[in-house]
């Protein structure tokens, strides 16, 4: 520490600690489908891209983690999830009445019918995208609700 200092080292380290961690928005996804394969596959198309992702077997879980984790930013859900009390659109209803109502929310389906198109879009969820599906348009959707730069 030079006489012309007017931090000591200590309280140099600890600022320069602020400074080089931002706080950052949370950035995992959170994916939530009772397939696990595809559960699986979608979190390695995200991790390829360098996002980090978290995973649930059903509803329940997912709402848990939630709860349970801040870092989760976004979450993927499929509408039909065979056990538990909590398919994907009780989810995604139990999040738009929680703290975390924000929260944007991508829908992966593979049998879909017109009426659950139309009641997620009641939720406000961001997109709705049907098995199999467009993996380059899956990223820009979730690149863009992360904030991340495409």
């Amino acid at each position: 520490m030079s006489d012309h200092d007017i931090l000591s080292d200590a309280e140099r380290e600890a600022l320069s600690a602020v400074m080089l961690e931002p706080d950052l928005p949370p950035q995992r996804v959170l994916i939530v489908d009772d397939d696990k394969d595809a559960r699986e596959l979608l979190s390695e198309i995200l991790a390829l891209d360098g996002i980090r992702c978290m995973t649930a077997a059903s509803g329940e879980t997912a709402l848990k983690m939630l709860d349970d984790k801040p870092s989760i930013g976004l979450v993927i859900t499929d509408l039909r999830m065979g056990e538990g009390k909590v398919d994907g659109l009780d989810l995604i209803r139990q999040v738009r009445e929680s703290v975390r109502a924000a929260m944007p929310i991508i829908i992966v389906s593979g049998d879909a019918d017109v009426k659950d198109a139309i009641a997620a879009m009641h939720l406000s969820v961001v997109d709705f995208l049907l098995k199999p599906i467009d993996t380059a348009k899956l990223l820009g959707l979730v690149k863009h609700e992360l904030g991340i730069e495409p």
